[in-house]
């Protein structure tokens, strides 16, 4: 009996590696993200997945869009599709 556990040991010893590794900071990474595009509110400098810098100039919260101005003009987008915002960031003392 002690032989059928000892045989699974590596394959349980490399999930728990998986999972503490690549798996729990994934789902904090996601649950990070949702928390950040909930608080989200007009006139927050943003910077897109993409690259794209803006700023919100309206939320739509029944279809989880935004609408964001660049240097090049307004753009729609989902909400998830913002990377993370740059006011705070912005007016930040320099180190």
């Amino acid at each position: 009996m002690g032989e059928g556990i000892g045989a699974f040991m590596p394959f349980i010893l490399m999930f728990v590696v998986v999972y503490f590794f690549m798996i729990a900071p994934q789902m904090k990474r996601a649950k990070k993200e949702k928390k950040f595009a909930a608080e989200l509110k007009k006139g927050d400098r943003i910077i897109t997945k993409s690259g794209l810098h803006g700023k919100v100039l309206e939320l739509n919260d029944k279809d989880g869009t935004c609408i964001i101005e660049t240097m090049s003009g307004k753009l729609k987008l989902e909400r998830s599709f913002i990377s993370m915002e740059m006011s705070g960031k912005l007016n930040a003392p320099a180190k």
